[in-house]
Parts: structure tokens; C-alpha cells; sequence
């Protein structure tokens, strides 16, 4: 077992090394403490050095301090060294390979965005940097419109402000998609093999070239034609709110609205900046209560039509829509109700220019976009959960997973993009009230032609990530006969993997009354998510709705009595 004191030989050797002064100096703060008997800092060197940041298919995140278990310019370092040497060894004889690096807004995204350009060119890896900070999808389309190797987004995304990360996407086959297995381990072992090998301060830095402005221009001008020929005048188009949360998104998508023919919205000006502070929301998440507040307030006050707001990278999109019954004056639409009707519209469209195609979501989505699919006899597809799957399904036409992504045009772009599908949602919100019509009533025709679904996550967050695997074995080591007095048909462990997923750290359980409960573990935070779906199908919409919420209910107290919560 380690000592204390050999960890303290390691943060002398990771402060020989480490070119930030702020984490130099916060590791000597730490180290003499420990010295001195503070059992705090004790407990600090330990956790940031008895192990690393895993890297993995959502490549690292983590927060941003000193020590290989943190976010820093040495794991940074390290972390594109690795990738470099994975990219040489995979390249054609005679060919450089390519990497593309983006960054957002957040602390030490450019920093690092460098770092990774100076270190990858340095051992012989041709790079090519954003020239500012810009939306994750532009990264993604960058990697196809530039026919790289591999991209690299710099980003946290919707984590909290003390938080940074590293996105990895591979070109070629791939078409700009992130990572999966086995690329992400092979990855991984050159990784480890630079943190044990070499010392980053020692390696070879090279020089790296701008991405030329065209690039963005494309990504705005295909985006922009996701909107199709629907764009109302706009004296015509409803009144709108956009939030950037923060965020890198604004720039973009008013460039895309503005090349769409849209208008371009009004605007929560408090959040409208880039600011790694996050100062006006505690978590930067549409999802995450009152993230939305101020985009309410600033909606009342001018009775807009609807609310669009981007998560801070703008991979992600929230709408909310007007509803008296809700104490804010607006309801946010969950993550399944908005990827239903954009599968629907795209369901339409196919199927109005005789196209084929296919759609799909993650498993733990609503199962309203089968419903779809079934309906206008298009293919679907389950994926496991992550845009790095439903990117890869073969002959994709639409696909999203309920946290908030979607997929519109998998032509231009292989990964979920808040701004095209802003542009589609706003497409198709136009297209109904030009027929007297709002986006409150097409959810509600949607409920009368496929069902009503209806879908609750339950997010157990937790301070100890030893208690997440121990809920999910007892899970396993006691498979329930029956969740909230509905019996358990089938109990699915996809641990093993099978014959339409790899293995995956999932539970699914069918019910007699049609149900579906699904149990997995974030793969970003420090949380056990459960998602639970009901469809009803019988009776005019107000008994649909409330047949559909009771179930729910009685589903998520069954589920919280198995848990023990």
C-alpha cells in the first residue's frame, strides 16, 4: 500500500513537471500542510494521487485542480501525448495524421486547447485549432469537413463551473463520431504509458495552424438549411426568448437564424456572455432546476411564444413552451416529449419525399419514437446510451436520447447539436402557426395518434461513487417480481452485452402493464439515474394524461421502496 510520504515523493515529481504556476503552487500549499499534520490536505494528496482520471468513451472530465485524479495541464498534456501516439500507429504508411481542436468558454479550455495543438504537432500529429472559442458541433462538423484524423472538444459541458473535460472524436470510418470501444482503451493504454514514461515537460512542442473561417461558414450555411423552405415572414414568426446559459452558443445561432430567415430572438442578457463562473445558475443544465428562471422571467415580461435555450457547449437544446398551470407561467419540455415531435417531423418528411431512412434513440428514451417509426413504417433502432451510438446507426435519419440531444442532420454533423435542432423545432413551429396552430397542440395530436407517453427520471446523486455500484449489485443479486404492484415480465441485464448491445452497466425491466424501468449509472456525474415510461392509449387526452401520470407515480414510489430512498 502507498504511504502518505511516497505520495508526497509524487507531488514533488508532478510539480517537477507541471508548467501552471497556480497548480504548482496549490500542490506546494497542499504538501506543507500535509507536512504539518492537516488531516484535510492529508486526505487531499491521497485522493488526487492514488489514482488517475479514468479516460474512457466520454473521454475525461473532472474538475479543474492539480493531481493526475484532476483536470490540469499535465493530465491535459499527458492525455493528448497519449492520443498522438494512438493516432501514429493507426495512420496509413506514409500519411500525417490530423487532429482538430476546439474549446468553449470554460476555465482553462484554451489553455489547454493549446497544450493539446503545441504537444500533438511536437510529435508529429499536424493540428489544427479553432481560432475561438466556438460550440462543441462545430468541433464534430469540423472532423468531416476537414477529413482529420480526430478532433478534440475542450469542454465540461453541462457540469458545474469547477469542472473541465476532454471530448475525443476519430475521422475516417467514424465520420467525426466520439470514441467507442476499442479505440477508447487503446487510447487509454498510451495514456498511461506517457504518465508513467515520460515527463511532460520534456516533450517536444510544435507549431499549429488556425481552422480558416470557411469552416464555420459551412457548418452555418448547411445548418441553416435544416429550416427548408418553411421560414415565415416575420411579422409571421413567434416571439421567442434564447438563453446561451453561459455559454459559447449565441454567436452561431444567431448566425444560423439569421442565414435561416429567422428572427433573431430576444435574448437573457444576463447569461448571453461566455462566463466560466456560471455566476446565475448553480448547475449550467437546462435539465437542473432554475437554471431556466431568469429566461421565464424575461419570457413573462414580454409574453413570448416560447423559450430556446443552449446548454454552455450548445450540443444540447431546452424549449419551453406557455402553461398557466405551471407556477413559472411555462413548462420546459421533457428531453423525450421534444426528440418525439422532431422524429415525427422527420418521420413526415421522409415519408413526403419518398425517402427511406432510420430512427433511433438511446434505451433509456421514451419509447414514443418507435411508436413513430412503426407508424410510418421506417426501421428503428435501440442504442445503449450516448450520441457516440445513435451516431453510429446505420442509414440514420433522426435520432436524440433524453438528455436533451438530437440529431436532425446527420448529413452535416455525426453528434447531437442544439443549434440544428433549434432550427428544426423553430422550422416546425412556424410551419404550425402558420395553420393557426402551436406547439402545445401538436404535442397533444401526438398523444391522440401514437399515445400519450409520459416518462420520469429518478437522479440518486451521490458524495461516494462506492455507494452507485453497490446499489446496482444488490439490484442484480435480488431481481424484484414486482415494482409498484405491476409484475416484472422480463428482467434484462446488459452487463454481458448481447446480441444488440455491447456490454453496458444497464438494467431493464418489462412490466405486464406495459411499462419500461431502466437502472444505469451516469456516465458524466456522480449519480444513479432511473427512467421510467408509461404509454397509454385508451380514452380522450385528459384521460390519457391523467391514466398515464398515475402510473408514473406509483412506478417511481416502487422503484424509490426497492432502492430504499
Amino acid at each position: 500500500m502507498t504511504t502518505l510520504h511516497e505520495y508526497h515523493s509524487e507531488v514533488l515529481a508532478w510539480i517537477d513537471q507541471d508548467p501552471d504556476l497556480e497548480t504548482v503552487a496549490e500542490l506546494r500549499a497542499l504538501l506543507e500542510a500535509s507536512q504539518a499534520g492537516d488531516e484535510h490536505a492529508q486526505a487531499e494528496i491521497t485522493d488526487r494521487f492514488s489514482t488517475r482520471l479514468s479516460f474512457g468513451t466520454a473521454g475525461l472530465r473532472g474538475a479543474i485542480a492539480a493531481g493526475p485524479n484532476r483536470m490540469n495541464r499535465v493530465v491535459v498534456i499527458q492525455a493528448a501525448a497519449g492520443l498522438a501516439r494512438y493516432l501514429l500507429a493507426h495512420a496509413q504508411a506514409g500519411k500525417t495524421p490530423s487532429v482538430v481542436i476546439g474549446f468553449d468558454g470554460r476555465k482553462n479550455s484554451e489553455v489547454f486547447a493549446r497544450d493539446t495543438a503545441e504537444i500533438m504537432s511536437g510529435l508529429g500529429v499536424e493540428a489544427l485549432l479553432m481560432p475561438r472559442m466556438l460550440p462543441t458541433p462545430i468541433l464534430a462538423f469540423s472532423v468531416r469537413e476537414l477529413n482529420a484524423s480526430a478532433g478534440v472538444m475542450v469542454t465540461a459541458s453541462h457540469n458545474p463551473a469547477a469542472d473541465n473535460g476532454y471530448k475525443v472524436y476519430l475521422g475516417g470510418n467514424d465520420q467525426g463520431s466520439q470514441i467507442v470501444s476499442p479505440a477508447d482503451a487503446l487510447i487509454a493504454e498510451q495514456i498511461d504509458f506517457v504518465a508513467t514514461q515520460m515527463n511532460v515537460g520534456e516533450l517536444a512542442r510544435g507549431t499549429y495552424s488556425i481552422i480558416a473561417e470557411s469552416v464555420i461558414e459551412n457548418y452555418i450555411s448547411q445548418t441553416a438549411l435544416v429550416a427548408g423552405n418553411t421560414a415565415l415572414a416575420p411579422s409571421i414568426q413567434p416571439h421567442f426568448i434564447y438563453t446561451a446559459m453561459h455559454g459559447v452558443g449565441y454567436e452561431t445561432f444567431a448566425a444560423v437564424m439569421s442565414r435561416a430567415g429567422f428572427v433573431v430572438p430576444e435574448v437573457v442578457a444576463e447569461q448571453n456572455i461566455p462566463d466560466a463562473t456560471f455566476p446565475t445558475v448553480e448547475f449550467p443544465n437546462p435539465e437542473e432546476p432554475g437554471a431556466l428562471d431568469l429566461a421565464y422571467g424575461l419570457a413573462r415580461r414580454t409574453k413570448a411564444e416560447l423559450i430556446v435555450a443552449n446548454d454552455p457547449d450548445a450540443d444540447r437544446l431546452a424549449v419551453a413552451i406557455p402553461d398557466e398551470t405551471a407556477a413559472a407561467g411555462y413548462r420546459r419540455l421533457t428531453g423525450n416529449e421534444l426528440g418525439a415531435v422532431l422524429g415525427w417531423r422527420t418521420a413526415r418528411e421522409l415519408t413526403r419525399t419518398n425517402k427511406s431512412g432510420t430512427l433511433a434513440c438511446s434505451i433509456v428514451s421514451s419509447p414514443a419514437l418507435s411508436a413513430v417509426a412503426k407508424h410510418y413504417d421506417l426501421d428503428f433502432r435501440w442504442t445503449l446510451t450516448g450520441f457516440k451510438w445513435v451516431s453510429r446507426v446505420e442509414n440514420l435519419a433522426y435520432g436524440y436520447e433524453e438528455a436533451l440531444g438530437y440529431l436532425v442532420n446527420p448529413g452535416t454533423i455525426r453528434d447531437k447539436d442544439g443549434i440544428s435542432a433549434a432550427v428544426a423545432l423553430l422550422s416546425l413551429v412556424n410551419e404550425l402557426k402558420s395553420n393557426g396552430s402551436t406547439l402545445r397542440d401538436h404535442l397533444e395530436e401526438f398523444s391522440m395518434t401514437f399515445g400519450h407517453f409520459a416518462s420520469e427520471q429518478i437522479s440518486l446523486r451521490v458524495s461516494d461513487l462506492s455507494e452507485i455500484p453497490r446499489l446496482m449489485t444488490n439490484l442484480r443479486s435480488s431481481q424484484p417480481d414486482f415494482v409498484g404492484g405491476s409484475a416484472v415480465l422480463t428482467f434484462d441485464d446488459l452487463l454481458e452485452g448481447n446480441s444488440d448491445f455491447p456490454p453496458s452497466d444497464v438494467l431493464r425491466f418489462w412490466l405486464e402493464d406495459g411499462s419500461r424501468i431502466m437502472v444505469r449509472p451516469s456516465g458524466t456525474e456522480p449519480k444513479l439515474k432511473i427512467y421510467i415510461d408509461v404509454v397509454s392509449r385508451e380514452g380522450d387526452l385528459a384521460h390519457r394524461t391523467s391514466d398515464a401520470a398515475k402510473r408514473l407515480s406509483t412506478l417511481a414510489e416502487g422503484m424509490k421502496e426497492l432502492l430504499g430512498l
